[in-house]
């Protein structure tokens, strides 16, 4: 018995649907167990619309002609009425029933046995049914077969939305490594494209700084180096956050370091530099080595002098304290002025957090952000303490002693 109704044209959608109920593991052994239940030797999954019927898995014992993806005329089929009335339709003989004994479906299909139930969404939209018929009655309208019908509707309703779900994860997944790779060529971008320019700006000016300029000029000449500084001391802390940001954290090469304090000094000189009209008193007592990353270990020290020259009393000094023994290694840097409120000292290592909008200098809000960012890369520790006598960020990190 073949169905002579020709295959409608299959939508893209369709075909998405098609697919997704194919994708299901299940399905073939749910349409083998309801055929062995109920005795019907063809049943379906439908993909059923307001204009198309089409086949998404079948098994088919009857030779009945339709394969995955072919079409009915949506008229010809009981299944419209169960989209429209979303309610089952179970026949167990159409010559005994009143209702169904003259459709015109039966006898376009010449069936006898039957029964349709809807297929929904979780979010109960619908999508088609679960049907199966056969040319010899079959007792199906029981309760032990209709409860199962539905149970095994119900396990592709469901299975229907944990495969929308995966897919909404994998294309999450799939725009995440998109976007990744977009940060990765913003990161490139700022770490060249603009750090290269920026290095010969300040080439250029020491190298007018080294000629016999007159004091005008050479304030010019100077205040264009600072600039230049400026800005690639923003540029490595944007490219710092965005790494952050990416869940990596801030890369580091932890390597034997027995002349940190070389590079601690390096940063204070160049902090005395930039910031003449300051006084910056440093404390070291070093002894043996650290397994640490000397860089990113200046670049923290860095960010804590410079937050303390902007947002400490001018008139004061600040105060760096470097303890180095056993594998232990504690920074501090004190300034007096305001005392940073409690409320506040929490806020102050999250990114683009600025506690002091009128102070000297503006800027990203991201120094802090990175020397959290370091001191964890480095499995340290950083913390704050702030009273009416000072303000004292202390980084602390335990690790091998190192001879």
């Amino acid at each position: 018995m073949a169905a002579d109704m020709p295959g409608l044209p299959l939508q893209h959608d369709i075909a998405a649907d098609i697919a997704q109920i194919q994708s299901i593991e299940a399905v073939p052994t749910i349409l083998e167990t309801v055929a062995a239940l109920t005795g019907l030797r063809f049943v379906c999954v439908a993909r059923v619309t307001a204009d198309s019927w089409t086949t998404c898995a079948v098994l088919d014992r009857l030779d009945f002609g339709l394969k995955v993806g072919d079409g009915l005329d949506i008229t010809t089929t009981i299944c419209e009425e169960v989209r429209d009335t979303r309610l089952p339709v179970v026949i167990d003989s159409v010559a005994d029933d009143d209702r169904y004994r003259d459709h015109h479906t039966p006898r376009i299909y010449g069936f006898q046995s039957y029964f349709s139930i809807p297929l929904f969404r979780p979010d109960g939209a619908y999508f088609g049914t679960l049907c199966g018929l056969d040319p010899v009655p079959n007792e199906l309208s029981t309760h032990k077969v209709t409860s199962t019908l539905k149970l095994f509707a119900q396990l592709i309703s469901v299975q229907l939305e944990n495969d929308r779900k995966l897919a909404e994860a994998e294309h999450a997944l799939s725009n995440e490594q998109l976007s990744g790779e977009l940060r990765e060529q913003f990161i490139a971008v700022l770490g060249h494209d603009l750090r290269t320019p920026l290095s010969s700006i300040v080439s250029g000016a020491d190298l007018l700084g080294m000629g016999n300029l007159t004091p005008a000029s050479r304030k010019v000449v100077d205040r264009i180096r600072r600039s230049a500084m400026r800005i690639a001391g923003l540029v490595d802390d944007v490219v710092d956050f965005t790494r952050g940001r990416m869940g990596g954290g801030i890369a580091v090469t932890m390597e034997p370091q027995h002349a940190l304090q070389a590079s601690f000094e390096q940063v204070i000189a160049e902090l005395r530099g930039a910031h003449p009209h300051s006084t910056i008193v440093a404390e070291f007592d070093m002894q043996g080595g650290v397994m640490a990353d000397a860089g990113r270990l200046a670049q923290l020290l860095s960010n804590l002098l410079k937050n303390a020259l902007v947002h400490g009393d001018p008139a004061q000094p600040v105060l760096v304290s470097v303890r180095q023994a056993d594998g232990r290694l504690d920074v501090k840097v004190s300034n007096q002025g305001e005392p940073i409120a409690p409320e506040l000292a929490a806020q102050l290592f999250k990114p683009f957090f600025r506690g002091n909008p009128g102070s000297r200098e503006k800027g990203l809000g991201l120094g802090l952000f990175i020397v959290a960012e370091i001191a964890k890369s480095h499995g340290g520790e950083i913390a704050v303490v702030s009273d009416d006598a000072a303000t004292t960020f202390s980084f602390t990190m335990r690790g091998l002693a190192l001879n």
